[in-house]
């Protein structure tokens, strides 16, 4: 039997041999590095007064922002407010963000037509359910 001799590579074959591993090491890298570094927390939701209250006829604004700190992303985020004068609950309001990912932040507002600094405004998050 005779034994068939393979050619010898080119040097353009070896460099696009090295091109090609140094590509496939650095996605492997980058995939290993992100499976290490992920969080697996559930979505953690804050929800905070951003400014000042703005009055424009007759009605006051509140604006406020809400965070998602966790690890997961969070849909249909549901936000409420109360507005409480004298300890009763005068008006309400419910606000609902589609889509929060790790890390993103919303903006909103709620209206009112009585003014939140004669009472207590309570803003927290109610509901979210995962993707």
């Amino acid at each position: 039997m005779t034994k068939t001799e393979q050619p010898e590579r080119s040097i353009a074959e070896w460099v696009t041999f090295s091109i090609a591993s140094l590509i496939l090491a650095i996605i492997v890298g980058l995939v290993g590095y992100t499976w290490l570094n992920e969080k697996n927390q559930p979505p953690i939701l804050s929800v905070t007064k951003k400014q000042t209250i703005r009055e424009i006829g007759g009605q006051f604004y509140v604006p406020f922002e809400v965070v998602n700190t966790g690890g997961d992303t969070a849909e249909s985020v549901q936000i409420m407010a109360e507005l409480l004068i004298d300890g009763k609950i005068t008006e309400t309001g419910e606000q609902q963000i589609d889509f929060l990912s790790s890390g993103e932040s919303e903006e909103g507002a709620f209206i009112f037509s009585q003014n939140p600094r004669q009472g207590q405004l309570n803003l927290r998050v109610g509901s979210y359910k995962l993707p």
